[in-house]
């Protein structure tokens, strides 16, 4: 079974069988459910979606089913087309559109595709509001529109250009900086929109970009997860043509990773404590990102005499709590950078903007920005329980066990040590614990993993 219907939108595997993958039918009720949801709280009767995609193979597929449910429910649709994540998240205020549906898979495999979900804010909607559209979903409770009252269609192809222009006006970017250092850049951006969006934005910089997999064919030449494992072609280009940093995004660009001029990563927990650092340098103000993510953001923000505040994992939450601390900066250690000065979505391009900045203004290169930074190492491990086995009540017990220590529960059970850290979050699906790991030594991060399943063990 490879279809996941979550809070967030659907997402699943292209063909098969009806409610176990992502087939057309399925991709048709559940934009039935969200037009219907917005026609139900919305007090208007012409609403207007926007719907943007990546380059994966199923993507005109899958936008052509939504298009025609929408209409067929009365709304019109804007279509970007090939678009990214944050840009579409840009156009829906933009437009001043009712929400917007992107169609990518993200990080997943050429296979997958999903429908996440957004409001009139261009923001992903809350989890009250996603679970009363897979009711609708459920329910199929669908009023569909009769022949005179079908829903318009148009088509935008300025949208990476308002998305780029945006970044461009915003004061924290310095484009004659970066003019300056006539930086040369290799792009990864695995055969998806990235390669067209990323290179623009570089031109507009006055960067020399050197493009690998950039042609948005949807057949992914590596894994699309920008991690160290599936990067080494961009490393040895890096090297080759003696440039001054890679870039790696995924495919709905979302997710930014960064090599340094001698072809190492730079370390994708390190993209949001770089920018962090340039920004909370010149502007007081929080920093927030996921329980699960670097201590290296603390030191930073605590360096800068800034705030640092942890969210539950998941954007929404981040977003919710950047709101609430109004942070100057936040995201997720997966390379995913919020800046509110722009909007509030994970966005490569504003990523790379600020980034080129910083190092144009430090007059460093990326390895010795990098070397500045607290070096910290991850581990990720997980813990198999017997169905019958209460992992809540587990969870308590760790709770208990270390009530000394500094413990948060805002999501699943967080333990921080002087040193280190450990993160235990429950599966939603299986009787697991998955044990996210910090220390400063990939030995000591791993060690720690090992230590607390034995704690568990025992506590079982």
């Amino acid at each position: 079974m490879s279809l996941i219907k979550s809070i967030s939108g659907i997402r699943g595997t292209i063909g098969g069988k009806v409610n176990d993958n992502l087939t057309p039918l399925d991709v048709v009720k559940f934009a039935s459910a969200f037009g219907t949801w917005l026609q139900n709280n919305k007090n208007k009767k012409d609403l207007t979606l926007i719907i943007g995609r990546d380059a994966r193979i199923s993507g005109q597929m899958v936008s052509s089913l939504v298009t025609a449910t929408l209409q067929g429910l009365g709304i019109n649709v804007v279509d970007l087309g090939l678009s990214t994540t944050p840009t579409v998240e840009i156009m829906v205020p933009e437009l001043k559109a009712d929400g917007g549906i992107i169609l990518t898979a993200s990080h997943n495999p050429k296979q997958w595709n999903a429908l996440k979900l957004l409001n009139e804010k261009g923001e992903f909607i809350t989890g009250e509001n996603g679970a009363e559209v897979l009711a609708l979903a459920e329910s199929e409770d669908f009023n569909y529109a009769e022949v005179d009252n079908l829903g318009k269609y148009e088509t935008r192809e300025d949208a990476f250009d308002i998305h780029i222009q945006q970044i461009l006006d915003l004061p924290m970017v310095d484009i004659e900086a970066i003019k300056a250092k006539n930086f040369k850049v290799v792009l990864d951006a695995v055969n998806s929109t990235g390669g067209i969006a990323i290179p623009m934005l570089l031109d507009k910089l006055g960067c020399e970009t050197v493009k690998l997999y950039c042609e948005p064919t949807g057949h992914f030449p590596h894994n699309p997860e920008p991690l160290k494992e599936h990067l080494g072609d961009i490393c040895e280009l890096v090297k080759k043509e003696n440039a001054d940093l890679g870039v790696v995004v995924d495919p709905d660009v979302d997710r930014l990773a960064l090599i340094d001029e001698k072809g190492e990563m730079f370390g994708e927990e390190y993209t949001l404590v770089a920018v962090a650092d340039y920004l909370l340098k010149n502007k007081n103000g929080a920093a927030v990102s996921n329980l699960s993510s670097s201590r290296a953001l603390r030191d930073v923000a605590q360096s800068h005499n800034s705030e640092y505040f942890a969210s539950a994992v998941g954007e929404v939450n981040v977003v919710t709590l950047m709101k609430e601390k109004n942070a100057v900066i936040g995201g997720e250690g997966n390379g995913g950078i919020i800046y509110p000065d722009l909007h509030y979505g994970r966005d490569s391009l504003v990523g790379v903007a600020l980034f080129l900045t910083h190092l144009a203004k430090e007059n460093k290169t990326v390895s010795e920005l990098r070397a500045g930074y607290p070096s910290y190492f991850m581990g990720k491990k997980k813990i198999e329980l017997t169905p019958e086995i209460d992992v809540d009540a587990i969870l308590s017990k760790m709770e208990k066990e270390y009530e000394n220590e500094d413990v948060s529960t805002v999501d699943g059970v967080k333990i921080d040590f002087e040193n280190n850290w450990v993160h235990l979050r429950k599966s939603n699906t299986e009787p697991i614990i998955r044990i996210y790991t910090e220390a400063k030594s990939q030995e000591e991060a791993d060690k720690l993993g090992d230590d607390i399943i034995a704690k568990i063990k025992s506590l079982i």
